[in-house]
């Protein structure tokens, strides 16, 4: 379906464009510190919420 050229710019683009959003990420860290403080509450509450779901999901099957 794809040609070798074409898997191997994607393999090549995914691993540069995952270097640089790591580079980027690090460079604004202390931003994302100041900012963002206390948003590790909000993922969880949004998995248990998603967790929380499907257990009532399976219970009533």
């Amino acid at each position: 379906m794809f040609s070798n050229g074409q898997i191997t710019f994607g393999v090549l683009f995914f691993i540069v464009f995952a270097i640089i959003i790591g580079f980027m990420y690090r460079k604004d860290l202390k931003i994302h510190k100041r900012f963002y403080a206390g948003s590790v509450w909000i993922l969880i509450a949004f998995i248990a919420f998603i967790l929380l779901i499907s257990a009532i999901k399976f219970l009533f099957r």
